[in-house]
């Protein structure tokens, strides 16, 4: 079938009114302050909300804790987390969306990530109040947006402790906020101690608040696998990979999504391409040299094209390899919701031959790692891509 152009652009839609900084409260806001963060007079809407905004958060966080805080830092988690890694792209959030019709498993929601200081205390009433003016998709794609829908934890620990490739959309010219992250072995003992602190105190309200084992999804782990064992030494993992052509082509106009909705001042686009296929790079070596630190049978391995096809049978795979029970309540609750997955609208992209043969030159150990086939190159051909990331 042939498209027009107008038809192969990809979704582009607002995120609205709330950005990532709008959850910090008082020392967030003077953290990324003193970080010197771009800004522009067109964003003034924007910035003016930044002081009332950190001003509640930390007078509703005060509360909080007032209420909760003793009960809250007694608490211990059920069991280890579940962990879903792979780079952005990947699938990720189409798995994250699957294991949360889990009963047994909590898992964060976008309330929680944009407000994680004082979730506990205003949650259930804010929700009501403002969910007619929440997106109904992400501005990247056509996944379904509400305040309950899984979100990454690595949004709540950005808000909560400027530890994150995040930040950079603070400063889209400047990237070594972003690579600094990616690597605890840049941060001082100070800022790794703060992001610590920081995940597991999110660890223990989710606990708090449900009573279930917690499943957590964030690409940013992928780089991280060490220190995660080193916390939970019984976490499980799920790691789930893609085509890296796909990811790649996908995972620029994430980037570039992220900056416009996300940045204070003018949106900059710095190497685009060329910090995609690094950073994708710099996440296979890691997983690959980190890996076997997880205790066999705590990590399983899922393919995200075979996951498109079937979930039913992936997921099921998935629960067996790691031991974990009550796949049946899984299953009856993905059944019925088979036919709006695969009538899924996916981004278009007109194919790019320059691109792809670039992609495959230069990542050719993830391809003979997971089993992917040389692309063939077409001109003028079109891909989709996932709306989960």
């Amino acid at each position: 079938m042939n498209r027009t152009k107008q038809q192969d652009r990809p979704v582009k839609r607002s995120q609205g009114g709330l950005m990532l900084w709008h959850g910090m409260d008082i020392s967030g806001l003077r953290r990324l302050i003193s970080s010197r963060p771009s800004m522009h007079w067109s964003r003034l809407h924007k910035l003016l909300a930044l002081p009332p905004m950190a001003l509640y958060n930390s007078g509703m966080g005060a509360l909080e804790s007032l209420v909760y805080g003793r009960a809250v830092a007694q608490t211990e988690l059920v069991e280890p987390p579940i962990f879903v890694l792979g780079f952005w792209r990947s699938g990720t959030t189409l798995l994250q969306n699957l294991l949360s019709h889990d009963p047994q498993f909590a898992h964060l929601g976008l309330y929680q990530a944009l407000f994680p200081w004082h979730f506990l205390l205003t949650e259930t009433v804010t929700k009501k109040l403002t969910a007619p003016f929440v997106p109904q998709a992400r501005p990247m794609d056509n996944v379904e947006v509400s305040w309950d829908a899984p979100q990454e934890d690595d949004i709540a620990t950005a808000v909560m402790s400027q530890v994150s490739p995040y930040m950079f959309l603070s400063r889209p010219h400047d990237l070594r906020s972003f690579w600094k992250a990616l690597d605890f072995e840049n941060l001082s003992d100070a800022e790794l101690n703060r992001y610590e602190s920081c995940l597991m105190h999110l660890l223990k309200k989710l606990t708090y608040k449900t009573q279930k084992r917690i499943m957590l999804k964030s690409p940013f782990h992928t780089y991280h696998v060490q220190k995660l064992v080193e916390l939970f030494p019984d976490a499980k993992f799920l790691y789930i990979h893609r085509d890296p052509y796909h990811v790649i082509r996908s995972g620029c106009h994430l980037r570039r999504r992220m900056i416009e909705e996300n940045t204070l001042g003018r949106p900059v686009f710095h190497n685009v391409e060329d910090e995609i296929i690094d950073t994708y790079r710099f996440a296979l070596e890691r997983y690959e040299q980190d890996r076997h630190l997880i205790p066999e049978g705590n990590l399983h391995e899922i393919c995200f094209e075979n996951l498109e096809i079937d979930p039913i049978a992936e997921l099921g795979t998935a629960y067996s390899s790691l031991g974990l029970n009550g796949f049946g309540h899984v299953e009856k609750a993905v059944l019925p919701k088979l036919f709006s997955l695969r009538s899924y609208q996916k981004n278009l992209f007109n194919d790019d031959p320059v691109l792809v043969r670039r992609v495959y030159e230069e990542l050719r150990p993830a391809y003979e790692r997971f089993g992917y086939s040389a692309p063939n190159l077409k001109p003028a051909a079109v891909v989709g891509e996932s709306g989960a990331a």
